[in-house]
């Protein structure tokens, strides 16, 4: 974790502010961001990528706070979107100019999507098939709005990922074949509405290992070099996101290097870098806080009870996920015992770590997930009719709530 959460006289901080502070007035569960290290985070990757034009594309989807948006656009950053829904938020969150700096990916986009998008003059639209080329074109020419398409190719690499979260082998639905992307990119030049400006790739999330960067982009330099070749001009070059970050002792790459290796794979092509990043962005910088709310001794384990579930944190129950768990209240040197810590949700998955070893917990003290910043509560659920969780953010010594814990009404605002 970051040096933003610390323990400071015996309590566990972020920033300036002592996540007790937070729970008394804001109650549990509870996520917690710290801006500095949103604010950090974003300014390595523009140093790191200082000497090559790029633009920096946060992606939406891990973290989609509008406070958090605000920002990021703040900072100078741009977005990748996959949604209707993301594009309102950038626009609500960033103002109409952020859509110039706006990317939209994924493989489903509805024609009120696309129209949405077209109104909004976004940077470009990623291209995954040749039917959404046809639907684009065709609302494009509805609207009489030219649009600007990259064609995302997929390279058939293995990214050393979760199977749910890679993204970049041909058994996957993302992206097309070099191929393809060459006949992609050459109907797109044909039709007057539309204009080719690039091709991208995105192979996953959560790569520790720059060897499937290497692979990739091996691949896509040759596509490049093979649509110059036949007089298309490539603009811009998207090299998508999936930078890793150290869960709990995981070997991960320095952002120099990873820099280095996109600037060495890319060196000559006079294109611009369109990066996407999310996670490394906004994961370490935030915290789960909750309250524990039974000690149980079953027949073969001890279980910890929080006040937060699965539909507060998915990631653990979806993909196996590990994150370090820490007392708020500093505990003293002393012995520990091995806890399964769960949350109150009706399914055995709802488990957040199994046999980590922790303090002796009192009914009522507090804990924190750690690094939950990014696919936390953009991944929350009402679940077991459960409200979600309250978001704060904090600012040197002083924080404010970002989005309201939801009420008893909301979660049945919208049935009759």
């Amino acid at each position: 974790m970051q040096k933003v959460f610390s323990y400071r006289r015996g309590e566990l901080c972020c920033e300036g502010v002592p996540l007790a502070r937070i729970a008394a007035r804001v109650a549990t569960p509870t996520y917690v961001y710290s801006q500095a290290a949103i604010a950090s985070a974003l300014a390595a990757f523009e140093r790191a990528f200082a000497r090559v034009p790029h633009t920096l594309c946060y992606s939406v989807k891990a973290n989609s706070n509008l406070a958090l948006l605000r920002l990021m656009a703040q900072q100078g950053a741009g977005f990748d979107i996959v949604s209707g829904g993301e594009l309102y938020r950038v626009m609500r969150s960033a103002g109409p100019g952020a859509a110039r700096r706006t990317v939209f990916s994924g493989v489903g986009k509805t024609a009120e999507e696309i129209d949405m998008a077209l109104a909004a003059n976004i940077l470009f639209f990623h291209v995954e098939s040749a039917d959404e080329l046809e639907l684009i074109a065709q609302r494009a020419r509805h609207g009489r709005r030219r649009a600007r398409v990259a064609v995302r190719v997929n390279p058939d690499v293995e990214a050393g990922t979760h199977p749910h979260i890679a993204t970049g082998q041909t058994e996957h639905k993302f992206g097309v074949s070099a191929r393809e992307a060459r006949r992609l990119a050459r109907r797109a030049a044909a039709d007057a509405w539309l204009e080719f400006v690039g091709i991208g790739c995105h192979i996953g999330s959560q790569i520790t290992r720059l060897a499937p960067f290497r692979r990739a982009l091996a691949r896509l330099r040759d596509t490049a070099e093979g649509l110059k070749q036949a007089g298309l001009h490539v603009r811009y070059l998207d090299i998508g996101g999936g930078v890793g970050i150290r869960y709990q002792q995981e070997e991960v790459f320095r952002l120099a290097d990873y820099a280095r290796t996109i600037q060495a794979a890319t060196r000559g092509l006079g294109c611009h870098l369109v990066l996407e990043p999310g996670r490394a962005v906004v994961g370490p910088a935030g915290v789960l806080l909750s309250r524990v709310l039974v000690r149980k001794r079953g027949a073969e384990k001890n279980f910890l009870v929080l006040d937060a579930g699965m539909n507060d944190l998915l990631r653990p129950a979806l993909y196996g996920a590990r994150h370090r768990i820490l007392p708020v209240r500093e505990a003293n040197p002393g012995p520990t015992m091995p806890v399964d810590v769960v949350g109150p949700i009706c399914e055995t998955s709802d488990t957040f770590a199994r046999g980590v070893r922790l303090p002796r917990l009192a009914v009522g003290e507090l804990v924190a997930i750690c690094d939950v910043g990014a696919y936390g509560f953009a991944q929350a659920s009402n679940y077991n009719s459960r409200r979600r969780p309250a978001e704060v953010l904090v600012s040197g010594r002083r924080f404010r709530v970002i989005r309201e814990r939801e009420k008893w009404d909301d979660l049945i605002r919208r049935e009759k």
